[in-house]
Parts: structure tokens; C-alpha cells; sequence
């Protein structure tokens, strides 16, 4: 059997590095793989290709989200259950929580694939660009299944204190998508090119024998957190253990909802300024990536072993936990975005084609937003903290006020007196809010007395 990794023991420092490495060069891997698809769409295919990539994506991200978050509950459970030792436990979320986030994600490929050019219309994606868009997003969510059920099963492993495996298997899939991309856009003997469809292809095969190779090594290593064969009856979805995936997953989908809903509304005040602008954007959304990344890493890393320590029950740890998680953040982030900075158009050139009107566009916007992503880095760390007890209602509501409540009503007000700058200048604006409620809810909320509420047999 897999050794398991211990996070309630030891430096925080030290522990929290070593486990958010994996995730961050996972990130990267992913991140880059999203870059080298946009730049064989962007420079091959056309700044109205990469729009519609922009487009498609950011609809995408808005329709699963709802079924993400019961991934991310049923991480923090699993954590909480291997910090107590319970390991029968946590492979009884497993099994529940797969079954049903299985389901979910089937309704939500049926879903997207009725939707797709509703949405697109109702975004007022650039009619040169529609019809890409719709070919991109219907193959992706025909992939749908297989990228949820792949993402679930790399949480839930992270949720054990295991970053690595998830690492390895993200390399294997990086690897397949960027080596198909090319093949299936353009075609090579016997392979037809399909154009923009081929990329969404190529994400679709990798995903799927990624999946599959992790699931037979997940067996074949004996790994804690796999089922034996007398346990494929957890399989079978227990309802109350359901309910509280839902209790705590649905705030937790409706923090991704409310993150993709503000996307889509700022993409719909950025595509009124045309084409220029939108690839200008979908430039930014890549680079902006990168900038997100190692906070994002640290708050997975924060979560997981925050969670393990509540379980455990060491809250003098949680706390300390957090200190670490935030200067770690703040520290990653601010150097990502200097050197984003200092790089500018340079770094937009990879995703524009020489001389394009975007570009201009694209280094002047990047200029206002970047420092917005250091105060994004510390809510991040803030939330994973506090969510890993179960207080998910919290960070529901304070993003909502900031990117509904404050980022798109401040820019649609100044749109006709800064134009496309008072989209740029929303960014920073409402992300300050956002981290000063964070800071607030964790210094004065009552995070620590909430229980994720997991019903014992």
C-alpha cells in the first residue's frame, strides 16, 4: 500500500512547500498546455479563432461550475477524514461522491450542448467569431465527463496529502494534447484537419486515457484511497452523506458561478469594443493565468492540510497554517507579476500576431489588472482556510458582492466616461474589496465552530 503523507505534523513552512510544488508545476503544465493551444489557434487559425476560444471557455466554466464544488466538498471531507485516521471513511466519500459527481457532470454535458448558442448569442460573441465558438465548445463538452471526473479524482487524492500523483498523470495528459493539437487542426495523412473542433478533440482523447491511466494505477500501486472489491458497494450513492455534499458543495458551485457569471458579463462589456479588444482580452485571460497560479497552488495546498488539521484537531495549526499560506501568496504572486511587467509585450506577442491592434491594447490592459492578482492571491489563501472547517457561506457572499456587486456595476457606470479602462480599472478595485472582507470574516467570523456536518454510519 501507498505510503500516506502526514500534513498535521512538522514545519508548516517546509510541509506546505513541498506539497504545493506538485500542484504549482501541475498548474503550469496545465496552464501552458491552454497557451500552446491558443497560440496554434491564435497565430494559425486568427485573432476571430482565439475570440472564439475566449468565448466558448469562459461559457463552459460558467455552466460546470455548479458541478465542481461537490468535488471541492468532498476534498475537504476527505481530508478531514484522513486527519482522523478514518480511513474507511474517506474511502465511503469516495465512492459516494464519485457516483454522483459522475451524474452530475453527464447533466451538465446535456446541458451545454443544448445551450451553446443561446449563450454565445446572449454574450454577444462577435458574429465573425460565432460559429467557431459554437464547433469549439460542443466537442468540449462532449469531453465533459471524462475532464470533471479526471479533476474530481485529482482532488480528492490531493485531499489525502497525495500532489504528486496528480502531477505525474497531468504531465501524461499535457503531453497527449499538446503533441494532438496540432494533428487534429490542421490533419496529417489518414487524420482529416478539422480546423478549431480539432483542438477541443485533442483535449478530449488526452483527458480521457489520462483518466483511464490513472484509475489502473491508482489499483495497480494499491493506493489507500482506491476500493476493494468487497467495497464497490459504496459505489452506491448514501444519501445522507449526499445531502451534505450538497449542503456544503452548492456554496461552494455557486463561489464558481459567481466568479464565471462575472466573466462572462465582463467578456460581454469587452466584446462591444470588437474584435481588437476581445483578442486583446483573450491574450490577457492567458497571461493572467500564469499570474493566478502559484496562489492557487498554495491555496490547494492550504485547504488540504488545513483540512487534515481539522480533523486532527490541531486549530493552533490552522492558524499558523494560514500566516504561512498568505505570505507564500503574496510573495509568489508579486514576482510573477513584476516580471509579467517588465516582459509585457513580449509575453502578449506568443498569443497576437505582429503589428495586430490587440497587442497595443492588450500590454496597456495588462498594466492596470496585474496588481490586482496579489490581493486575489491573499483571499485565495484566506478562503481555503476558513472553508476547510465547512464555512462556505462566507466566501460565497463576499464574492458576490465584489465581482457582482462592485466589479461589474462600477464598470458598466464608468464605461461611458473611461471606455474600455473602466473594465481594466474594475479589476483592482473590486479585488481590494474582496480581500478586506476576507480578512475581516477571518479575524472576527465564527469559521471555527462550523462542522461539515459528516454523517457517520
Amino acid at each position: 500500500m501507498s505510503p500516506r503523507p502526514s500534513l498535521t505534523e512538522g514545519s508548516i513552512a517546509s510541509g506546505l512547500f513541498r506539497f504545493s510544488l506538485p500542484i504549482l508545476l501541475a498548474n503550469v503544465l496545465q496552464s501552458l498546455n491552454a497557451s500552446v493551444n491558443s497560440v496554434w489557434v491564435g497565430r494559425f487559425l486568427g485573432e476571430a479563432a482565439l475570440t472564439a476560444t475566449a468565448n466558448a471557455n469562459t461559457v463552459m466554466f460558467l455552466l460546470i461550475g455548479a458541478a465542481f464544488g461537490v468535488a471541492l466538498a468532498a476534498t475537504i471531507l476527505i481530508g478531514q477524514c484522513i486527519g482522523a485516521n478514518d480511513l474507511r471513511e474517506a474511502r465511503r466519500v469516495i465512492g459516494t461522491s464519485a457516483t454522483f459527481f459522475g451524474g452530475i457532470s453527464l447533466l451538465m454535458a446535456a446541458l451545454g450542448l443544448l445551450l451553446t448558442r443561446p449563450l454565445l448569442v446572449a454574450m454577444s460573441t462577435p458574429p465573425g467569431s460565432l460559429e467557431l465558438a459554437v464547433a469549439y465548445m460542443r466537442v468540449i463538452f462532449l469531453a465533459l465527463p471524462c475532464l470533471y471526473m479526471y479533476a474530481f479524482l485529482m482532488g480528492a487524492l490531493r485531499g489525502a496529502g497525495d500532489s504528486r500523483t496528480p502531477f505525474y498523470f497531468m504531465m501524461l495528459s499535457v503531453a497527449l494534447d499538446i503533441a494532438l493539437n496540432p494533428l487534429f487542426i490542421f490533419g496529417f495523412g489518414p487524420v482529416p484537419g478539422i480546423g478549431i473542433a480539432g483542438s477541443a478533440l485533442a483535449t478530449f482523447v488526452a483527458q480521457a486515457v489520462s483518466l483511464t491511466a490513472l484509475i489502473l494505477h491508482l489499483y495497480r500501486r494499491r493506493h489507500i484511497l482506491r476500493l476493494h472489491r468487497d467495497e464497490l458497494a459504496l459505489l452506491k450513492p448514501q444519501w445522507p452523506l449526499v445531502a451534505t455534499l450538497l449542503r456544503k458543495g452548492l456554496p461552494m458551485s455557486g463561489q464558481m458561478v459567481v466568479m464565471s457569471l462575472s466573466g462572462v458579463l465582463m467578456i460581454t462589456l469587452v466584446n462591444r469594443f470588437g474584435v481588437d479588444t476581445s483578442a486583446a482580452f483573450g491574450a490577457g485571460l492567458q497571461v493572467w493565468n500564469y499570474i493566478q497560479m502559484p496562489a492557487l497552488a498554495v491555496g490547494m495546498g492550504v485547504s488540504a492540510m488545513a483540512a487534515q488539521n481539522v480533523g486532527a484537531g490541531n486549530w493552533q495549526r490552522v492558524s499558523r497554517i494560514a500566516g504561512v499560506g498568505v505570505l507564500y501568496s503574496v510573495l509568489l504572486t508579486a514576482t510573477i507579476v513584476i516580471v509579467i511587467e517588465v516582459l509585457n509585450r513580449r509575453v502578449f506577442g506568443l498569443f497576437l500576431p505582429a503589428g495586430a491592434g490587440a497587442l497595443e491594447i492588450a500590454a496597456h490592459m495588462n498594466r492596470i489588472v496585474t496588481g490586482s492578482f496579489i490581493f486575489f492571491g491573499i483571499t485565495v489563501a484566506l478562503f481555503a482556510v476558513v472553508r476547510s472547517t465547512g464555512a462556505v457561506m462566507a466566501p460565497l457572499l463576499i464574492l458576490t458582492v465584489s465581482l457582482l456587486g462592485v466589479r461589474y456595476p462600477l464598470a458598466q457606470t464608468l464605461l461611458p466616461r473611461l471606455h474600455a479602462d473602466a473594465i481594466w480599472w474594475s479589476f483592482p478595485l473590486s479585488s481590494a474589496l474582496s480581500t478586506a472582507l476576507a480578512a475581516l470574516y477571518y479575524r472576527y467570523g465564527r469559521w471555527r465552530q462550523v462542522d461539515m456536518g459528516l454523517p457517520r454510519r
